[in-house]
């Protein structure tokens, strides 16, 4: 996405939620499930604070499931991003550093990515091809 954004890898990966997510959701859901019980009793018997929060992040396998988590926003938002930068047609160096962004800091990457992109109504137009026999529209 950041220095390749219309080479056929980066669509055919990024281009499918699939392929981009899926990766993460696999360890997410393993981290996750044996996780779930504690996680949710904690927040329907306590009210959530900071406090309670830093108290559940004392457990390394939260940690990576915050980790997960995070990860997982930042590549949802960047690819969202990127596929309005696509449509917009907005050259690399203006699309490179904002997905930088969406990676580092997703909030603020989606931000400037909106901004960037602000006259893009959707993303319904943006079509390419994945491999000779098959295109895909987005």
């Amino acid at each position: 996405m950041w220095f390749m954004p219309k080479h056929e890898l980066t669509k055919k990966y990024v281009g499918d939620i699939r392929w981009s997510i899926f990766p993460l959701l696999i360890p997410y859901t393993l981290l996750a499930l044996p996780n779930a019980p504690e996680v949710l009793y904690t927040f329907l018997t306590q009210m959530p604070t900071p406090e309670l929060v830093v108290e559940l992040f004392e457990s390394e396998e939260v940690i990576a499931l915050a980790w997960l988590h995070m990860l997982a926003f930042d590549v949802f938002v960047g690819r969202y991003v990127w596929l309005r930068m696509l449509a917009a047609d907005r050259p690399m160096y203006v699309s490179t550093p904002i997905l930088v962004l969406c990676t580092m800091m997703a909030p603020l990457g989606f931000l400037f990515g909106l901004l960037a992109t602000w006259q893009q109504k959707d993303l319904g137009e943006i079509t390419f091809s994945v491999d000779s026999d098959a295109s895909v529209e987005l």
